[in-house]
């Protein structure tokens, strides 16, 4: 099974399909396949089909038996029997599925699966049940069965607690937006500062630039501003709404009013529960729900305080959707009439720094140190990233850490705080950042809860550094200052 060769990276994905399909084991097999929408699910798993030769079957918003003469139609026309299918009900369907792998392995995709079980609630436990150990449909047949979502709060459920298909599943795979370096590889994008600010409105989405975008990149760092026009302001590109489909393609959401009151209060900075409620004018209860749906939706992500328990904070997962709320939504009246995007967007690029690329900055860093830095760099192998809020006592003040690295606790010793960092984008940092990094150290080291022995002090910036900062890590191994050009890889 090789790869296709337009086909952009996915080698883990491509890898664990043809592992899951290529299983030479007798027995049908089940694996379930997520991740939000435009990522590339269906693109990756119709190339596995084409390359395995396997049946693909798209399911769209329709009654169970519009369904059912849909797959009926499509079976007949891969498998051309002597006489056409026509299945009453998906228990034959299923079987008929599972016959296609009677001589070798073969994979068979039920895409967007989430349709046909909120038109047939019954039909996870019809495929629990035709998958049982011992039935002979299934010892009988090598079929790679693979039932894919992008309803993640549904497919989140379908193999946890006591779903009708927990631990039927032999792989469970989330295809995952591109990080920031494959982003900018996929975009066509050399330029760090480019690359950053492309990604803080688009993020890893592959299907934004080939199909939304048209394949438009900007030319260089002085067309950003243009292609921003363009694109993603302009009422004639499919990137215009796409951040309003996002919320309303999820089917557990219901009153779209106040989750897009709840991602617009994140986007303005409001990243508490208390501080969502106090935006919303509403008591923190009220929002408890939708706060969790929109965490099962992949559209809000929950970060725990590394110096505080019980004291999370909230961002919007999307860029897109992130942009959207703080950019479009509030003058979305005069985005919408042709030829008004550049005066909107002349208006909103300082609110663009502060409220979008300042904070998905901040992520990015928090990302590379998980996923890129080198643990050498780091004193150790970073078990998690996060932020948090420092206190100090006597000064009666707080301050806020945008990036910690707390690594692998040994044995009953306390975690090691590997690294702490701060991330400014349009900042050019100097000696007081460091001072105020050394300062943290020393109050984290005096609450007890973390190994500070060996706590290094990162400084991010995308404006670069001075004189007295490149002389400070002359004179320390324990402070580095991490550029754009780093973080991309490039330094």
């Amino acid at each position: 099974m090789d790869k296709p060769a337009e086909m952009f990276d996915r080698d883990h994905e491509w890898s664990a399909l043809r592992r899951f399909i290529n299983d030479p084991r007798p027995g049908a097999t089940l694996g379930v396949v997520s991740g939000r929408r435009r990522q590339g699910k269906t693109f990756l798993l119709d190339a596995a089909c084409r390359v395995a030769g396997g049946f693909y079957f798209g399911a769209t918003e329709a009654a169970d038996a519009e369904s059912l003469r849909r797959i009926s139609s499509a079976l007949t026309d891969h498998v051309r029997p002597a006489s056409p299918f026509h299945f009453a009900n998906w228990a034959e369907a299923v079987d008929a599925l599972l016959a296609l792998g009677s001589e070798r392995p073969v994979p068979v995709v039920i895409d967007e699966f989430p349709y046909l079980a909120k038109a047939n609630p019954e039909l996870p436990s019809i495929i629990q049940e035709a998958l049982r150990p011992l039935r002979d449909q299934r010892t009988g047949s090598r079929t790679r069965l693979l039932l894919c979502g992008s309803a993640l709060s549904f497919m989140g459920r379908l193999l946890s607690g006591n779903a009708p298909l927990r631990g039927r599943a032999g792989l469970e795979l989330v295809v995952r937006p591109l990080d920031h370096l494959l982003a900018a590889e996929f975009w066509g994008i050399s330029d760090p500062h480019l690359a950053m600010k492309v990604n803080a409105i688009v993020g890893g989405t592959p299907a934004y630039r080939r199909e939304f975008a048209r394949g438009d990149t900007p030319e260089g760092p002085d067309d950003f501003d243009d292609w921003v026009v363009r694109t993603v302001l302009n009422p004639e590109t499919p990137l215009f709404r796409e951040a309003r489909y996002l919320l309303a393609e999820e089917p557990d959401l219901r009153d779209t009013a106040l989750y897009l009151s709840v991602l617009a209060a994140v986007a303005d900075g409001n990243a508490t529960r208390g501080g969502m409620a106090g935006y919303l004018d509403r008591k923190a209860t009220d929002i408890a729900h939708p706060i969790n749906v929109l965490e099962d939706a992949g559209l809000l992500y929950r970060d725990a305080d590394v110096f505080r328990d019980n004291r999370p904070t909230y961002r919007i997962a999307e860029p897109l959707v992130a942009f959207y709320h703080a950019i479009m939504r509030p003058v979305w009246d005069q985005l919408e009439r042709p030829g008004s995007a550049a005066r909107v967007w002349q208006a909103s690029r300082r609110r663009f720094v502060s409220n979008v690329l300042g904070p998905h900055f901040e992520q990015v860093c928090r990302d590379w140190a998980l996923h890129h830095a080198d643990p050498d760099l780091l004193g150790g192998l970073p078990a998690r990233v996060g932020h948090g809020v420092v206190h100090d006592p006597k000064a009666r003040s707080r301050h806020e850490v945008d990036v910690a690295v707390v690594g692998i606790p040994d044995g009953h010793d306390k975690p090691p705080l590997l690294a702490i960092g701060e991330a400014k984008w349009n900042d050019t940092m100097g000696a007081a950042h460091i001072e105020r990094l050394m300062h943290i150290r020393d109050l984290i080291a005096q609450g007890g809860r973390y190994d500070t022995t060996g706590t290094r002090l990162l400084c991010f910036s995308g404006a670069g550094f001075n004189d007295k900062a490149h002389a400070a890590t002359e004179n320390s191994l324990s402070i580095h200052l991490v550029d754009l050009a780093s973080l991309y890889g490039q330094a």
